[in-house]
């Protein structure tokens, strides 16, 4: 009987999380503030370490994109915030390793209920709330794909703990902030590479390839039709018209 009070109560808290989750789904950039959790995702000493000495300085690239993109797509110049957080000792969870319907919203439910649970008053009421899973690139040459939440304005991040990773990791911090708020992903999920021509910084570039930027939720630049590489920076994308409008900059 217990179990089954615990499963119910459960499935309440997990419900007023999804409702809370569905009423924050808009695109409000009235109070554009962004939180940023890092988070030890490997329990390196030399990740901790890294963690310890973040600044906001290094995410300033970040908020000088987002402003130089808001002031061309709406015209007006806009103010963003990045703080950065508490660092939390628990991780989000991880994305279902077997995806299907029924996993994928487990899983989202999961998120929701971690990032409920995360919440504190001392944290305000950002924008968005973005879980910075950092790891040592000594110890993992690749990681596992990042995602965001538009219904609840959260995501989970996965970056190197590293000075030379640090202007890619602001791309795929921007790849997931703009997923928060509605943008779509314009890449071929099974094989990474940036779809034809939402996903190109320049489609009608001729000749096509070498691309010499990429579209900030292309992901890549694309360098020839099967082949292509990760910016180096943001210097490196551009947002286009459609990822704009999906944001809400444009009509």
């Amino acid at each position: 009987m217990w179990k089954n009070i615990r499963i119910a109560c459960l499935l309440m808290v997990l419900l007023i999380v999804a409702v809370n989750a569905y009423r924050d789904q808009n695109q409000d950039w009235n109070q554009p503030i962004m939180l940023l959790h890092p988070i030890n995702a490997d329990g390196m000493v030399t990740t901790q370490q890294y963690i310890e000495q973040l600044q906001l300085r290094d995410f300033a690239e970040i908020k000088d994109y987002l402003e130089k993109n808001s002031q061309f797509y709406r015209g007006q110049s806009s103010y963003f915030m990045l703080q950065i957080g508490r660092q939390l000792s628990q991780k989000p969870p991880q994305m279902p390793t077997q995806p299907s319907l029924l996993n994928n919203i487990l899983w989202s439910l999961k998120f929701r209920f971690y990032a409920w649970k995360q919440h504190q008053s001392v944290d305000g009421s950002p924008a968005l709330t973005l879980y910075l899973n950092f790891h040592d690139p000594k110890q993992h040459n690749e990681l596992k794909h990042s995602t965001a939440l538009e219904r609840g304005r959260i995501g989970s991040v996965n970056l190197f703990a590293s000075d030379q990773q640090a202007a890619q990791n602001n791309v795929v911090i921007v790849h997931e902030l703009l997923h928060g708020f509605g943008a779509t992903d314009k890449y071929n999920l099974a094989t990474g590479e940036p779809l034809f021509p939402i996903g190109y910084a320049q489609p009608e570039q001729q000749p096509l390839y070498p691309q010499t930027q990429a579209e900030i939720m292309g992901g890549r630049i694309p360098l020839s039709e099967h082949k292509s590489k990760m910016p180096n920076g943001l210097e490196q994308t551009i947002m286009s018209a459609l990822t704009a409008q999906e944001i809400g900059w444009t009509k």
